[in-house]
């Protein structure tokens, strides 16, 4: 059901005695957690800033994206989706000599971000991330981005325990309105003179990325053609165990389809959210399933607003589905 990556998935953070601390200069010192902690506490490292170092790189965020606007989209992003673009607002504004600031699904050789010659930065979001806040590493590459040389790419590291968050960078105000591309083209104004590894990467993310788009009529809700099959991937809001047994009741009526052919076959857990995940004939696009995605949204609102107990079949309904779940974070 889900998309294929162009780059490998992070390894969940472990904590080690070799955890630095970074300065500010941006830099790791090298200290070890029994040496005496560079700010000149005179306590040890691992009893000073390494522990909150350590504690930083171990806890995972289980909802990274709470509170930006269209947290739905950030999840179908960073998950599923192969190539988009948004534009994002930042709360001072942009910086002199940064027109733009753009989040990219993917870029070139899997950078975490770059400084486009001509100024405007692009933000990636599906790269592997040091510690368990994607959130607050994603800003502390934008930061680095905002002050990096034009024309250059800016490289991963783990971010400050106390830097900010993307919440604490981005507009809560400004819309975020995902642009979904059928390839990679994005990357570069001019591909004709784009660097040999640059056109080798393109080239090998368009021959991953299968073709997606956004469904209008309801949020957070993506179409994508397979060659088997096509699917419908909804990322919702609701609390999960709220939102599955309103999906169970439906199923259990015989109403959670999109129509004929279609079924609600599982759902995958995400950064905190729920995507339910429904099959789809081959030839049903993304504008036939507009109609009838809009239609399920009253449905599942009645069956969500219901909360009297699960009856037996609601209950094995409700088993099947919890069965067919697949966690991506």
């Amino acid at each position: 059901m889900a998309k294929k990556r162009p780059q490998t998935k992070a390894k969940r953070p472990q904590s080690t005695d070799g955890a630095r601390a970074v300065g500010a200069d941006g830099q790791i010192p090298v200290v070890g957690a029994r040496e005496p902690c560079p700010c000149g506490s005179g306590r040890r490292y691992k009893a000073c800033h390494g522990r909150a170092a350590a504690q930083a790189a171990t806890e995972l965020v289980h909802r990274p994206f709470e509170g930006l606007a269209g947290e739905g989209d950030w999840v179908a992003l960073r998950e599923l989706v192969p190539a988009a673009t948004v534009e994002l607002t930042l709360r001072s504004g942009l910086p002199e000599g940064v027109p733009s600031v753009t989040l990219a699904t993917v870029l070139p050789m899997a950078w975490p971000a770059l400084r486009r010659d001509d100024g405007s930065v692009l933000l990636g979001l599906q790269n592997d991330t040091a510690s368990g806040d994607i959130s607050r590493d994603l800003a502390d590459t934008l930061q680095r981005a905002l002050t990096a040389a034009p024309g250059t790419p800016v490289e991963g590291r783990r971010a400050p325990a106390d830097g900010p968050r993307l919440q604490d960078l981005l507009d809560p105000e400004g819309a975020f309105e995902p642009v979904v591309h059928e390839g990679f083209e994005f990357w570069v104004p001019d591909a004709e003179n784009a660097t040999p590894e640059v056109t080798a990467s393109l080239e090998r993310a368009n021959a991953a990325a299968i073709p997606t788009v956004r469904l209008t009529g309801v949020d957070a809700a993506y179409w994508c053609e397979t060659p088997d099959k096509n699917h419908l991937r909804w990322v919702m809001p609701h609390p999960e165990e709220q939102l599955l047994d309103a999906l169970a009741r439906l199923h259990a009526a015989g109403r959670s389809s999109l129509g004929e052919g279609t079924r609600l076959v599982g759902s995958f857990r995400a950064h905190g959210l729920t995507v339910p995940v429904w099959d789809l004939p081959s030839g049903v696009t993304a504008e036939d399933i507009e109609k009838p995605a809009a239609e399920f949204a009253e449905r599942l609102a009645g069956a969500l607003a219901t909360d009297a107990p699960l009856t037996a079949d609601e209950r094995r309904a409700r088993g099947g589905l919890t069965n067919r779940q697949v966690t991506l974070s």
